[in-house]
């Protein structure tokens, strides 16, 4: 455990339960992703300070920024947008209803088939990205500022290994 000076609000959690419940095993593993949550959070929080200066929630942003890597013509299907971010078709549905109403998407009737629609990047849409993109990498810097190159690479190393089991598990 960190010294009394570095405790956190997750070394008093796991103190208390120490404490409360001597007989519960894996409270390391409890600390850790407490942890990660935590970070989780304060990610979140600033992600959506700097989308709000920009007019946008952090899931418009993911639509908008989905369709630019796309590349040129900025079109996708609505499947493909809420499949590669692992929204519900509903949720992704009040997305780009919202993002249309500020006319940063155009929906346009799929030239192969005109029972389906897509939905592509407006003029002012790929404006915005572009300009929202610059915004989020100094803002993501920032969150990362103290943790030098050495770090950054393991945590990023650690977190690439999590994430490959946790998606080579069954749900």
């Amino acid at each position: 455990m960190s010294t009394s000076e570095e405790q956190d609000a997750v070394d008093l959690i796991v103190k208390q339960w120490r404490e409360q419940r001597p007989d519960l095993q894996n409270l390391d593993a409890m600390a850790l992703l407490g942890r990660m949550t935590r970070c989780f959070q304060l990610v979140q929080k600033q992600m959506g300070e700097n989308f709000r200066r920009h007019g946008l929630q952090l899931g418009e942003f993911d639509v908008l920024a989905s369709l630019r890597r796309s590349g040129p013509p900025y079109t996708l299907a609505p499947t493909a947008l809420f499949s590669s971010l692992m929204v519900s078709s509903g949720t992704m549905t009040h997305r780009l209803h919202g993002l249309e109403k500020q006319g940063l998407i155009e929906r346009i009737a799929d030239p192969e088939d005109a029972r389906r629609s897509l939905v592509r990047l407006s003029p002012a849409g790929l404006a915005c990205v572009d300009a929202v993109v610059v915004d989020h990498l100094a803002n993501e810097e920032n969150l990362l500022q103290g943790l030098d190159a050495t770090q950054r690479q393991r945590l990023d190393g650690l977190l690439r290994d999590w994430m490959r089991l946790l998606e080579s598990r069954p749900v």
